[in-house]
């Protein structure tokens, strides 16, 4: 490790943003402390660089302290679709993470959101509205529970130097291109894609209290 190195805690690390985003800090020289349920789905092995905490973000005894204590960047790539049908649990979880993150002197979080939730105070245009309230209609909760930590963050930590992004993902498979920020533009990226930008998007000091979409540039 370089002294140019940091340490990025992942949560989400198991799911199709967060194997990419691991692989890509890894060999980008980084220390990773990941948070998984099950770390044989992770992309790599335990090593110097990659440091391991089994357990879930709905565990009741999960110690955000230690999650937090000694790393630089936090950054959040979560989703469960069935628990999020009743229960805010990102929500909840980021409100014990937060106050670990003040005790400990750690700034920076990234939420990757989905592109379907509502800015605070609000509202979708009509295409987007539309294709949440068809197609995505089973997948209400989980846009519920991100407009909540929204919300939370912009309202109740502005002290973090949170960014939101309203990520568009439409699974694997080779890359597309980069992905910029828009206000107003979203577009459907790859994991890696998606991994990759969010990798940029945490160490830029410009999109510190941002909820942009990301697209392809031309």
């Amino acid at each position: 490790m370089t002294q140019l190195s940091k340490t990025f805690l992942v949560l989400g690390g198991t799911g199709g943003t967060g194997k990419h985003f691991i692989t890509l800090a890894l060999q980008d020289g980084q220390y990773v402390r990941a948070l998984v349920r099950t770390p044989s789905k992770l992309p790599t092995e335990p090593s110097g660089n990659l440091e391991v905490v089994q357990g879930s973000i709905t565990d009741d005894e999960v110690d955000t302290d230690r999650l937090v204590k000694g790393v630089d960047y936090v950054i959040a790539m979560l989703g469960d679709r069935e628990a999020q049908e009743t229960t805010k649990i990102c929500t909840a979880f980021v409100k014990k993470l937060v106050p670990s993150m003040r005790k400990h002197g750690v700034k920076r979080f990234l939420y990757q959101a989905g592109a379907l939730g509502r800015p605070y105070r609000g509202s979708l245009g009509v295409s987007l509205w539309a294709f949440r309230n068809i197609v995505a209609r089973s997948y209400d909760g989980q846009h519920k529970d991100n407009e909540a930590v929204h919300d939370y963050l912009l309202t109740e930590a502005n002290d973090i130097e949170w960014m939101i992004h309203r990520a568009g993902i439409g699974g694997d498979g080779p890359s597309k291109g980069r992905l910029e920020r828009s206000k107003t533009t979203p577009n459907i990226g790859t994991f890696e894609d998606c991994a990759k930008y969010n990798y940029r998007t945490i160490m830029d000091e410009s999109a510190v209290h941002t909820c942009d979409y990301s697209c392809y540039g031309k």
